[in-house]
């Protein structure tokens, strides 16, 4: 690999990183529009067994009401990238707390990822999130 060709490797892989941190840093803010924005116009999310969301519009709809009614903080770490060009793809692991009608939950899974580079930058062209745990959460006993 040139070294051109290398540096450009990392520059993607660390503005697709960067993209999902993003990500993450708009659902601990609450910013639903901020979210749509990292999404391509007609990206895709999947989140769990509801149907997917297609389209910026629908994804901010839908962040705006779940935002209203409870609060996510999620922790992405892990993330496994495979570049394509234009393209690429990714998985990256999640440790999640939230509270959901006022009851404390805890999880863990996984979003699976694709990414397509637009002229603005890297952008979800689809986010599918497998949850393996999603639990209220136990308090500790002293």
């Amino acid at each position: 690999m040139s070294s051109d060709a290398a540096l450009r490797d990392l520059a993607d892989r660390e503005a697709i990183r960067d993209l999902v941190r993003r990500y993450a840093h708009c659902v601990w803010q609450r910013d639903a529009a901020g979210a749509a924005a990292l999404f391509a116009a007609n990206g895709s999310m999947e989140i769990g067994d509801r149907p997917p969301l297609r389209g910026r519009a629908a994804i901010r709809a839908e962040y705006e009401a779940s935002f209203a009614a409870s609060h996510f903080r999620p922790m992405l770490h892990n993330h496994v990238i495979a570049l394509a060009g234009d393209r690429a793809t990714g998985t990256c692991y999640l440790e999640l707390t939230a509270q959901l009608e006022g009851v404390e939950r805890v999880g863990r899974g996984h979003y699976d990822d694709t990414y397509v580079r637009e002229d603005d930058g890297w952008k979800f062209a689809s986010r599918v999130l497998t949850l393996a745990h999603f639990a209220e959460a136990s308090t500790p006993r002293g």
